[in-house]
């Protein structure tokens, strides 16, 4: 018999890659979840697992099954999410988004919840390849990501910009390309990409890579980055809500750029799949208070270029 409970035991048992954990997080015993895995593999007729004491992989078998019940949960929460569809004010919100966006949008979140009791939040704060693969298994129903993947079961819509800035220690006098050489830079999961934007773009006679900075120093944490910056170790370059919330504002300061350098942000859902109300309005209210703060007006300064 077709028992759906079997397929979510098994999904997150090889999720997990443990017994013990499967059985935490699903609030089972450790001989239940073997006892789903054996029902569902005597209901498709197939070993799932090569078993290897503790330790398993899957059989050809176990990652059809796998793949399968990611699918049919995936179905499913769209199902369930859908009959929300209508209410722009109530239903639940599963988002992900990178630390650089999650900074200012999640309060904006939290904020708009309460002005609307009848909306519940579910965020996560990950990197764009991860928030790719939960929206396209069915774990958000949006993803904010700063670049545009090749997944063909995925549609990205270019959203929202925000500048990028270039930080430097409150003390730093400096302003010429060789001063900011000399004093080196801090890295993080996107810096590379978006210091090598402004660089470009206000010093294009004299820059050619980032491999010509010092580096001092790496953190996968963008909102950590400005502390490494305050303390005088380097310059970063980052979107202007990490510096509007760091708690080292008085500490760094913005370099003026000649040239503005924007970051583009893109909206990632499922190709099959249109956005409830409830989210269409949440993210154009975000949108258009974000642009009034930064701008005084409602257009984006170059997004039909992005």
């Amino acid at each position: 018999m077709f028992n759906a409970q079997y397929f979510r035991t098994f999904m997150m048992l090889v999720e997990t890659g443990s017994f013990t954990q499967t059985a935490g997080k699903l609030d089972m015993t450790q001989p239940g979840v073997s006892q789903h895995v054996r029902k569902l593999e005597e209901y498709l007729g197939r070993s799932l697992l090569n078993r290897q004491g503790r330790k398993f992989s899957l059989t050809d078998a176990g990652r059809r099954a796998y793949d399968y019940a990611v699918k049919l949960f995936a179905e499913h929460e769209y199902f369930r999410h859908s009959l929300d569809d209508d209410s722009p004010d109530s239903g639940e919100c599963r988002i992900a988004s990178p630390g650089s966006v999650g900074l200012m949008f999640y309060p904006f979140l939290l904020g708009y919840q309460q002005m609307h009791p009848g909306l519940t939040v579910n965020y996560s704060f990950a990197f764009n390849h991860e928030i790719a693969a939960d929206v396209l298994a069915g774990r958000y129903d949006v993803g904010i990501v700063t670049e545009v993947g090749k997944q063909p079961d995925l549609h990205f819509e270019a959203w929202h910009q925000e500048p990028l800035c270039l930080v430097v220690p409150a003390d730093f006098a400096g302003t010429t390309f060789a001063e900011l050489q000399a004093l080196g830079f801090v890295n993080y999961t996107d810096g590379n990409t978006n210091a090598s934007l402004v660089l470009r773009n206000n010093f294009g006679g004299e820059f050619r890579s980032m491999t010509h900075f010092p580096r001092q120093g790496f953190t996968n944490e963008v909102g950590q980055v400005l502390d490494a910056v305050a303390r005088g170790l380097g310059f970063t370059v980052v979107s202007r809500p990490v510096l509007e919330t760091s708690p080292w504002q008085r500490q760094v300061r913005e370099l003026p750029l000649a040239q503005p350098v924007y970051d583009t942000l893109y909206l990632v859902t499922r190709s099959d799949v249109e956005l409830p109300k409830r989210y269409r309005q949440l993210l154009e209210t975000f949108r258009q208070q974000r642009l009034n703060s930064l701008y005084g007006y409602s257009e984006l300064p170059s997004l039909e270029g992005a």
